[in-house]
């Protein structure tokens, strides 16, 4: 029991040092806001990818996880948050649960998230991270994203974690006025933009932020998994 012990602790104390030079890494690297930063140290990245990664969990690195889906590098996890600026007021809407670690992120962040995911096993593990956590203001849909969720638009934010060459319409008509949403855009096999769009009037402008790699964005929910 006592080795247990010991190897519990140290595993800890790795962690906690794993997760102070991540918070570092991100200051290095641009990353200024921060309500943004704390919700970063916040979430504890560890839960949220697999156990045989869990020494490299703060790594700055995109990581597998079930149904052949990617948990974000960090770096881009915190870009994507940051360009979003969630206020604690908004309405948030994202569409690709994945792990969960980015709803979770957002979770913090703002008063309520509705988190649309294709895969149920992917859903239903995310829910239960959520629930560890305790961020009962997140809420987790299997259904088919590029539908997003009509029946509480409008929404303040919008952040797609899954790549388009054009994103759905009916996403721009559920950001309300003022809001702001983030996707990465372009071909599905090759390199995307990171692209912020805002909607002020009725009118939609766009600011390419810098060039990522994502899952692409599938219509339908899955069949089996």
């Amino acid at each position: 029991m006592a080795d247990r012990n010991r190897r519990d602790e140290e595993f800890e104390r790795r962690n906690a040092e794993a997760r102070m030079e991540f918070l570092l890494s991100m200051r290095r690297r641009g990353i200024r806001d921060v309500k943004v930063l704390r919700a970063l140290e916040h979430v504890p990245r560890e839960i949220f990818v697999e156990a045989e990664h869990g020494n490299i969990a703060y790594a700055d690195q995109a990581l597998p996880i079930d149904c052949g889906q990617t948990i974000s590098q960090p770096f881009v996890v915190a870009t994507m948050t940051e360009a979003l600026d969630v206020e604690p007021a908004n309405k948030v809407l994202e569409i690709g649960t994945g792990s969960g670690y980015q709803a979770a992120v957002l979770g913090t962040l703002a008063k309520s998230v509705i988190t649309i995911e294709r895969y149920r096993t992917l859903a239903d593990l995310a829910s239960a991270r959520l629930r560890v956590l305790g961020l009962k203001n997140v809420s987790v849909r299997v259904a088919d994203g590029s539908f997003g969720a009509p029946d509480e638009a409008p929404f303040d934010r919008i952040m797609i974690t899954a790549a388009a060459e054009n994103v759905p319409s009916a996403l721009f008509d559920q950001l309300g006025n003022g809001g702001r949403m983030i996707a990465p855009v372009g071909p599905l096999n090759g390199v995307q933009s990171l692209r912020l769009f805002t909607k002020t009037g009725g009118k939609i402008e766009h600011l390419d932020l810098m060039s990522v790699r994502f899952v692409p964005l599938v219509e339908g929910k899955a069949a089996a998994l």
